[in-house]
């Protein structure tokens, strides 16, 4: 797929996107939730070569293709790895799923109820790296924790300013300002966030455009406005702390936002499975979540 094939895929494309970017900090569980405990490896070489593994188990199974799974967020070491042989990104492109790197470092302290993205002082030569391996877009979170339209302005402030620098690399951005699910003011702080982004972005100079990964609204069809924006290639939804049968019922009620799933898309998946039980479980997970992507449920009259 060239980038212009990629683009229409990323705009249009029946299907959902797969975030395989955990990372650092969050290895460790995503490995105990995969059936590896801690003591099964010493040190961070073994562990992300165990965690690399279960990303190749993931890519190379029958199901994982472009047409369910449209794209796929890798972790940076990911990015720079093999699977069967070839660079990820292309093992990705050649099954038609389309490549997106996680470039965030981390997140600050909590200030004005949310977390900032720590500095990316080697983002530019990051995404350089990734262009050259054939990567077509780049994911950042932070995190909003309260209804406070300072520090949500100043998330969202960020985060643009960072897509900016993105889409001047050459890569499409993945703007990701979630909102903490467990929030005691999270219907105030979607609607914050809805007034922010569509302020902001409608600002923002030229006339390329970014993609948004955002929490599952509380009231369905609250990002409408977000998913017809003319700056908007497409709106994707983290399943945020979700099991997976919830964050679907609650993207299904979305009209025009497909998954960006995580946790949801992997939490039956087990490294003891047989291939047979683990491509079975993996396909009627990505069965699941491109159902409540594609179908969606009627709005009551």
């Amino acid at each position: 797929m060239q980038t212009h094939d990629m683009t229409k895929k990323i705009a249009d494309g029946n299907g959902f996107i797969a975030a395989l970017d955990q990372s650092g900090g969050s290895t460790p569980k995503a490995l105990l939730g995969y059936g590896i405990e801690e003591s099964a490896y010493s040190g961070d070489e073994e562990m992300f070569g165990l965690i690399h593994a279960m990303r190749s188990r993931i890519i190379t199974a029958p199901c994982f293709n472009g047409d369910k799974v449209i794209g796929a967020i890798l972790f940076e070491r990911t990015m720079d790895g093999q699977v069967d042989g070839k660079p990820t990104p292309q093992a990705l492109i050649e099954r038609g799923v389309v490549p997106f790197i996680k470039i965030d470092k981390g997140l600050e302290d909590e200030a004005n109820g949310v977390q900032m993205m720590k500095p990316m002082p080697e983002l530019d030569a990051l995404l350089a790296r990734a262009k050259g391996l054939g990567v077509f877009g780049t994911k950042e979170r932070s995190v909003i924790n309260l209804a406070n339209r300072e520090g949500i302005a100043a998330i969202v402030r960020q985060q643009i300013e960072v897509g900016q620098q993105v889409l001047a690399g050459g890569l499409v951005p993945m703007l990701e300002p979630e909102i903490n699910i467990k929030s005691p003011e999270r219907a105030e702080a979607d609607a914050i966030l809805l007034d922010e982004l569509t302020r902001q972005l409608s600002a923002m100079p030229g006339d390329a455009k970014v993609m948004l990964k955002v929490s599952l609204p509380v009231m369905p069809g609250h990002f409408d406005a977000l998913v017809d924006h003319p700056r908007v290639l497409r709106v994707v939804a983290l399943s945020g702390g979700y099991k997976r049968p919830e964050a679907c019922v609650e993207l299904s009620k979305n009209r025009g936002i497909i998954a960006s799933f995580s946790r949801a898309l992997l939490e039956d998946l087990r490294h003891q499975m047989s291939d047979a039980e683990f491509n079975a479980s993996l396909g009627g997970a990505i069965d699941e979540i491109h159902a409540a992507s594609t179908a969606k449920a009627l709005s009551p009259a």
